[in-house]
């Protein structure tokens, strides 16, 4: 079992920044990937970023592409979503997840935190 608990959200004007983080305890992650997710009310989740825990390869969302950062923290076991520029648009509650390598859906996640992108 992988516990995530997801901090960092709130509210922020357009072409502001946020620091999400996800602390993950309960395996090690050095056979998982790590992913950001988003949630907007009334449409479908949708993928935002992830991060290869044991290369640190990154992949992104076309839109987040050059705004957003994921990373992470061996050492807190904690990932991070760096959000630059925001746009009213990422407004959603961001949902940390986990996956094994050898897993093709996210089993493990955290319970979300809410950003507000105000126009």
């Amino acid at each position: 079992q992988v516990q995530l608990a997801e901090s960092g959200g709130g509210f922020v004007q357009t072409g502001g920044s946020l620091r999400l983080s996800c602390v993950a305890s309960g395996r090690t992650l050095s056979s998982y990937f790590m992913g950001w997710f988003r949630q907007a009310p009334g449409k479908e989740r949708e993928f935002v970023a992830s991060i290869k825990w044991s290369t640190g390869n990154t992949y992104y969302q076309d839109s987040v592409k050059g705004r957003f950062t994921i990373s992470r923290d061996n050492a807190k076991n904690t990932v991070y979503l760096q959000m630059n520029s925001l746009k009213p648009e990422d407004t959603a509650v961001y949902l940390c997840a986990a996956r094994s390598v050898v897993s093709i859906n996210y089993n493990y996640w955290g319970q979300g935190t809410q950003v507000t992108v105000s126009s």
